[in-house]
């Protein structure tokens, strides 16, 4: 009888037993539940304390409307700024703004997975951030900078074992975070490690391929990161003013009518600051370093890209024109026609970056990704958009655009042993001298 009982009772505790074996904290053994509306800072339309006296009496869609646009014109203000600052300005801002972003997205997981006290997990998630960033940016500093950088004997290691350190420093946070798992705490640990490496992999990343585009020349920053500006704020007038048509459910405030009149208003602005910024050598010359001068320049012959082209017009449009004397041939830069295509994306695909945030948001039931901007929310409110656009430039340079430079080649040279530098020469000379390109020494 005693067997009986004692089986009984193991029994009866099993279930309990195997439930707690599915427990992974003593937050969701309680049933605990967390409020990322008061957990996570999130954004409002209430203007500041100096604004609020001026627009007390205005009606509330109107004021955050009056909010919204004041913040939007400081923003596109300090961006200007920026620009003027130059190429350096532009690299320590996108730095700044890919730290913010990701602070705002890692503080929603800390939130979501609740964690209380555990080792080292923040630090854990900054170093990385650092990490990541120690690596892409090394890779820009070695294509662009990988001349200058061999002259010097004691940075020269960084750049050969690049790639091999960044590697030794992943290992090393991979380690430490194994040492920190804790008992009745892995499930959350290791979905918040997941979630540590999304957020390095939508903000580092895209914060590297805008660098790679600044390198190529301003233009290609300044005028899909304005496209972008110009897309957000029409579709926002456009919906204010004409919106009635729901676009998509993940954002309700979004109207075709917005969609519809951003997109055109973006097709128009591309092509006028793209024609203005053609003519401009600051905007249009790649950022290369100087073995004449001993420093990165700006200055250039610029590309074809960036000369007048005369392009025939259809011969259906060329025969109605000559009616009136107007000529069939039109001078045109062909920037002007690649920023069509630049522009086409910021206004079609670019937005749904918008709706992947709000998505994003909507899963776990906050307005914003933070508060720092009034109207407006968090950096990432502001950026989401501006990250798929900066792939969408690097692939279309990649692709469609760059060739590689005679500065980037010589870099890589620079790394290969003395006689292999010897080989490459003589048979790049002969190449040379087969094909007529260089004369031959009698």
């Amino acid at each position: 009888m005693s067997d009986l009982r004692k089986r009984k009772e193991s029994d009866a505790k099993a279930p309990e037993s195997a439930e707690s074996d599915h427990v992974d904290s003593e937050d969701d053994k309680l049933g605990a539940s967390v409020n990322l509306s008061k957990s996570v800072p999130t954004g409002t339309d209430k203007a500041p304390s100096v604004l609020e006296f001026f627009l007390q009496d205005l009606p509330e869609k109107w004021r955050n409307w009056v909010v919204r646009g004041i913040f939007s014109l400081l923003m596109i203000s300090f961006f200007l700024v920026v620009i003027y600052g130059g190429p350096l300005a532009l690299m320590i801002t996108t730095l700044v703004v890919q730290v913010k972003c990701f602070q705002e997205i890692i503080n929603i997981g800390y939130a979501v997975y609740r964690i209380h006290g555990l080792p080292w997990f923040r630090s854990l998630s900054w170093y990385f951030l650092i990490t990541s960033n120690y690596f892409f940016y090394g890779e820009n500093l070695v294509d662009y900078f990988g001349v200058a950088i061999n002259r010097t004997d004691f940075l020269r290691w960084l750049v050969t074992y690049h790639r091999f350190i960044s590697f030794c420093l992943y290992c090393g946070g991979f380690v430490w975070f194994v040492l920190s798992l804790v008992k009745k705490y892995y499930m959350k640990q290791f979905s918040l490690f997941a979630w540590t490496h999304v957020a390095l992999l939508i903000v580092v990343t895209q914060s590297y391929l805008i660098i790679k585009n600044i390198f190529e020349g301003l233009i290609w920053f300044i005028v899909p990161v304005s496209m972008i500006i110009c897309n957000d704020i029409m579709a926002y007038v456009f919906g204010f003013f004409f919106g009635k048509t729901p676009l998509i459910k993940l954002s309700p405030k979004k109207t075709w009518e917005g969609f519809i009149g951003g997109g055109i208003s973006t097709v128009i602005f591309g092509v006028m600051i793209s024609y203005v910024m053609c003519q401009y050598q600051y905007f249009v010359c790649p950022i290369e370093y100087s073995e004449t001068l001993g420093r990165m320049t700006m200055e250039c012959e610029p590309s074809a890209l960036f000369r007048p082209t005369e392009y025939s017009l259809p011969s259906w449009l060329s025969g109605v024109l000559g009616v009136f004397g107007v000529s069939n041939t039109i001078s045109l830069y062909p920037f002007v026609l690649h920023s069509l295509s630049l522009s086409v994306f910021s206004s079609v695909i670019g937005p749904f970056g918008g709706f992947f945030a709000s998505g994003f948001k909507r899963a776990f039931k906050i307005k914003d990704f933070g508060d720092i901007i009034p109207g407006h929310g968090g950096i990432m409110d502001r950026f989401d958009c501006q990250f798929l656009m900066a792939t969408f430039v690097n692939v279309y340079i990649t692709s469609f655009i760059q060739t590689d430079s005679p500065q980037k080649l010589l870099s890589q040279v620079l790394y290969l042993k003395p006689e292999q530098q010897l080989q490459l020469f003589h048979m790049l000379k002969e190449s040379l001298e087969n094909r007529n390109i260089l004369e031959l020494n009698n």
